[in-house]
């Protein structure tokens, strides 16, 4: 039976198959064979030590999946033991819900709030609001404000600023092993890497605050410089610039692919590659294409997220 509503929900986990496997695949078990619920992806990056799921599904049999899920990542990950790259503050680092199809940004909202309330009763987890779910509330709705200072430094962000840090649903203070986790509805959003022929990780983190919303850069792009490590071979290391792009209707993913190109060349250093983590809309590529193509007679028609959708010259969704 067909779903007629469908939210989508990309928890991140901090956790990864290579790092820990057997934690890994219990999460990522939750996600199987659920009725209602669909898993599309799942990707794991031993750098960043964090897991990225993609799952679909209508309204109540998504907020049952996902209390299981946070309940398997609070009982089974130790945040005090957790090392990785990418910054992180709980167990659950991150919880959106996505309207897709025949639902409304208010919906997915108060299936965020519902979720957190949930798993907030039964295992003991804080959870902040963030973006749609955060409007009127005192705290900055954005994801790296609230996650400043990371596990280690959110027990005293909250001690040192209660009336703003206090988790907005569940305990006043983190979970001993879980941390926090930050939960509510957005846009789609896509995540988004640029490796580069160095491995100074100061220099991708010089493009990436070129580039970043925070330091006055594209006002949808988050952005950090991090390191790959390659164990076997040092010499092979590659520094990454590592991105969210929080609306790619308006910062594309060519505009910050050129842009850290053109700052990369004033450090001598070269574009390697790029990678997209989970899924992305098709719109982002279609705009990609138009644009290094120089395409200019594609018909637009409308698909939701108040944004244009390039669909008549796609062979596949025309089928």
């Amino acid at each position: 039976m067909a779903m007629e509503k469908i939210i989508e929900c990309v928890p991140n986990f901090s956790v990864s198959e290579a790092k820990d496997k057997k934690t890994f695949d219990a999460i990522i078990d939750c996600f199987r064979d659920v009725e209602g619920v669909k898993l599309l992806d799942y990707s794991s990056d031993a750098d960043h030590n964090r897991s990225v799921v993609t799952v679909i599904g209508e309204p109540e049999p998504l907020k049952e999946v996902m209390v299981t899920a946070i309940g398997t990542a609070v009982k089974l990950i130790d945040m005090t033991k957790h090392v990785g790259q990418h910054p992180r503050m709980g167990c659950v680092d991150v919880v959106p819900f996505i309207p897709i199809r025949g639902t409304t940004v208010e919906e997915a909202d108060a299936l965020a709030k519902e979720v957190a309330t949930e798993a907030a009763e039964k295992f003991g987890q804080p959870f902040f609001l963030y973006e749609d779910s955060a409007k009127g509330l005192k705290h900055s709705a954005n994801l790296a404000t609230i996650r400043k200072g990371q596990f280690e430094g959110m027990a005293e962000k909250i001690v040192a600023d209660p009336e703003t840090w206090t988790p907005d649903i569940g305990p006043s203070t983190i979970h001993p092993t879980g941390g926090a986790t930050v939960i509510g509805a957005r846009m789609p959003l896509i995540a988004y890497n640029i490796n580069l022929s160095t491995s100074s990780v100061e220099i991708a983190q010089k493009i990436a605050d070129k580039i970043r919303n925070i330091k006055g850069g594209f006002k949808y792009c988050k952005a950090m410089g991090v390191l790959l490590e390659n164990k076997e071979d040092p010499s092979k290391n590659v520094a990454q610039v590592s991105m969210n792009l929080t609306n790619y209707t308006k910062t594309s993913i060519y505009t910050v692919f050129e842009t850290v190109r053109m700052e990369a060349r004033r450090y001598g250093v070269n574009v390697m590659g790029s990678e997209i983590i989970g899924l992305v809309p098709l719109q982002a590529l279609v705009d990609c294409a138009a644009y290094y193509l120089g395409l200019n007679n594609l018909e637009e028609s409308n698909c939701g997220f108040e944004t244009k959708f390039t669909t008549d010259q796609v062979l596949e969704t025309r089928l």
